[in-house]
């Protein structure tokens, strides 16, 4: 497992489960890359919408999460709207920033683009947009103390 692929897997094991690589760890930007495989897509072999979703929730939830200091965080609305599909062997960029850092609430956007096939890295069209708005601030029980370790190993200085 290569470096990417073990900080998926320690910091969101259902994005890991899907083959989503985490990059940037920030309080103001978390981005990473999705290489479109069958396991997830839908049956026409074009990446779930669903998928889309998760990818978003959970970026912007653990944003969320560094953003408000590590406190816990719960995503209470998602909004996406789809413009273009993804096909097996295409791979997704994804990158959530947010939009309004509140003390009660976050307001987080992240966006999917298709990778421009021939420039790695380089953004192609876009495939979706999604709002997630999170409570934020809420008390993290003491059993969960530890639950921001992973982020706090992996986050990068915020830029905010």
């Amino acid at each position: 497992m290569d470096h990417q692929q073990s900080k998926t897997a320690e910091l969101d094991p259902v994005l890991h489960s899907i083959g989503f690589e985490i990059e940037e760890v920030s309080p103001s930007q978390l981005t990473g890359r999705l290489p479109v495989t069958a396991r997830c897509c839908q049956p026409f072999k074009v990446l779930h919408g669903g998928v889309s979703a998760l990818v978003a929730e959970g970026l912007a939830s653990m944003g969320a999460h560094m953003a408000s200091g590590y406190r816990r965080v719960a995503g209470v609305s998602l909004s996406i709207n789809h413009f273009r599909s993804a096909a097996v062997g295409d791979v997704v960029l994804a990158r959530a920033a947010p939009v309004h850092l509140g003390r009660s609430t976050q307001v987080w956007e992240v966006k999917l683009w298709k990778q421009d096939p021939s420039v790695p890295g380089k953004k192609g069209p876009p495939i979706s947009e999604s709002r997630v708005t999170l409570l934020c601030n809420l008390p993290v029980p003491n059993h969960l103390n530890n639950a921001g370790d992973a982020l706090k190993k992996y986050a990068t200085a915020s830029r905010l």
